[in-house]
């Protein structure tokens, strides 16, 4: 087997594996710093001078199966794009994919994490250039952006790598043991276990977070041997392609075939992902976004192992605090953050309409109402913060939801629009807060796009939790947030989570992760499976001749096989 080219980053691989081994965050992309002098990245006027370039232009990956051009996204902030991508036959990309996995299998995991950790640190020298093609395909502000396609996202696909780079290699290559036999001597046993991938993976682009929700996947299959068709949504393909270019240049390098990584395109309206997607040759299918489309592949890409991840309906549950202020603070800032495009932010805040304590009295549902609206004019209120905060409105999807969702209940805070100081035909858009009543199921059970959040009054907590365990349980959601000063409440709360499956956060009026890349770096939901149900583990055996017999080792290491 040859050497691969980047043995210099097996360090950085062990000691990715070492944090992980160790439950520790560790984040040696985030550490250089935001300039990223230390480690080569290009600078932000550098950045905007290579992103320019690629605008209406073709955009040339040398892909098989070319049969034209494809231009499919529009930058909400006014700059023309018109790029032209490959438009493929899938099918001659899933045959690509497949001719390529035998050589990749080969390969062996060290160097198949090794040239991952290789494409990582190229993306690392174009955060800013990234960074570019999030803000005008997703439009999230530039620092949101930023965070998710820059070093923060970098951290978190390290730590997938290292995750599918640690379960690869806990599959033992030999196996020796003696096999009993009634009134005989025991057989002399020998055998090889080997990983063998799954086969070929889809990548379903997510939207509004191209680059945060689509690496873990493709660096998890591609660590453990399988090959990656990118198929990106038709509004937000360029981070994902200029990913697919990287990554095919480095696997040209490394002397393996580009076509395992290829980029799938289609003009919007036409089915290609839900047509790969059920492709038989495709084995792997990632995607994170509404259970609406989750539900869909669960229900026809059988042949595949489907890791959908649904953003479904966050929730915040209050019942008290001890400090209200923080609390206002923290809520109106995740309604505010990226104009709630990222589907992370809040969507059902649950209260008990009698109220509750706080170190500032008894307040009521309406007065938690009002406080939030104030707050988030006061967040709004100046121009630069404007920019900062929130995303502008790529979707009329987004837009009919905005007024459709005011019809349903008492408008606590009217979604205005906003103006951003340096692009004036950006549509910015002020979060919009309704009251409902816990009657009104079927509104906030629906998941609604863009800033969209309802306040919703219930009969107490304890009817907050049976609603949130009933509905986040049914529909899915990124987090969940409860307010409490009382330990049973917290306790209750943890035990409706685990019932849900949903990640909790405890009274962290400052930390809510309506931007999820604010946060530190975390592998999607799914656990050690997410790596493992990539690959299977194939084994054979046959009788060991007396001369050949080595020492045998104790059974116990056959069932960890």
């Amino acid at each position: 087997m040859r050497v691969g080219p980047y043995e210099r980053h097996r360090e950085l691989l062990q000691q990715a594996v070492r944090a992980v081994t160790a439950g520790e965050c560790w984040a040696p992309f985030t550490r250089v710093g935001p300039d990223g002098t230390n480690a080569g990245m290009r600078s932000a006027r550098t950045a905007e001078k290579v992103f320019g370039s690629l605008l209406g232009r073709a955009f040339e990956l040398g892909q098989p199966g070319e049969l034209g051009r494809v231009c499919t996204e529009s930058s909400p902030y006014g700059i023309a794009m018109d790029i032209g991508y490959p438009r493929c036959d899938p099918t001659v990309l899933v045959a690509a994919a497949g001719r390529a996995m035998a050589g990749w299998r080969a390969a062996g995991p060290y160097q198949r994490a090794e040239v991952a950790v290789e494409m990582l640190r190229r993306l690392n020298t174009r955060s800013h250039e990234l960074a570019l093609a999030v803000h005008h395909t997703t439009g999230r502000s530039l620092a949101a952006a930023f965070r998710a396609a820059g070093p923060p996202a970098q951290d978190r696909a390290l730590e997938v790598v290292a995750r599918a780079f640690a379960e690869s290699e806990r599959v033992p290559a030999d196996l020796h043991w003696e096999s009993p036999r009634r009134s005989k001597e025991p057989l002399a046993m020998a055998g090889t276990c080997s990983l063998a991938p799954r086969g070929v993976s889809l990548l379903v682009g997510c939207p509004e977070h191209p680059t945060w929700n689509g690496w873990p996947g493709l660096f998890a299959s591609l660590v453990t041997g399988n090959p990656v068709i990118v198929a990106p949504h038709p509004r937000s393909v360029l981070p994902l392609a200029i990913t697919v270019r990287i990554a095919r240049q480095v696997l040209a390098e490394a002397g393996h075939d580009p076509d395992l990584v290829t980029l799938a395109v289609a003009p919007p309206g036409e089915p290609l992902r839900q047509r790969l997607a059920t492709d038989p040759a495709v084995r792997i299918v990632d995607f994170t976004g509404p259970a609406r489309f989750a539900d869909w592949l669960e229900q026809h890409a059988r042949q595949a192992a489907v890791f959908a991840h649904r953003t479904g309906l966050n929730t915040v549950v209050v019942d008290s605090t001890e400090d209200y202020r923080a609390l206002v603070r923290g809520l109106a800032l995740s309604l505010c953050l990226c104009s709630g495009t990222v589907r992370t932010t809040p969507q059902n805040i649950l209260v008990p309409s009698a109220g509750i304590a706080t170190d500032e009295g008894h307040k009521t549902l309406r007065d938690l109402g009002a406080d939030l609206g104030e707050a988030v004019d006061r967040l709004l209120g100046h121009p630069a913060r404007v920019a900062r905060l929130l995303g502008a409105i790529v979707d009329d999807e987004v837009r009919a939801g905005l007024t459709r969702a005011a019809r349903h209940g008492a408008v606590v805070h009217a979604s205005e629009t906003l103006h951003h100081p340096g692009r004036p035909g950006a549509d910015l858009r002020s979060p919009l807060l309704v009251r409902l009543g816990a009657r009104d199921e079927q509104v906030y059970t629906r998941e609604w796009p863009g800033p969209v959040s309802f306040l919703v009054g219930t009969d107490s907590t304890s009817h907050s939790l049976e609603i949130f365990r009933r509905t986040v349980g049914r529909h899915g959601a990124l987090f969940a947030a409860v307010h409490s000063t009382d330990p049973l409440v917290l306790a209750a709360t943890e035990a409706a989570a685990l019932d849900a499956g949903v990640h909790l956060v405890e009274n962290l009026a400052d930390d809510l992760p309506a931007d999820p890349s604010s946060a530190a770096p975390e592998p999607p939901g799914g656990g050690a499976h997410f790596v493992t149900g990539r690959f299977r583990v194939v084994r054979s055996r046959g009788r060991l001749a007396p001369a050949e017999r080595p020492p045998v080792h104790a059974p116990e290491e056959l069932v960890g096989a």
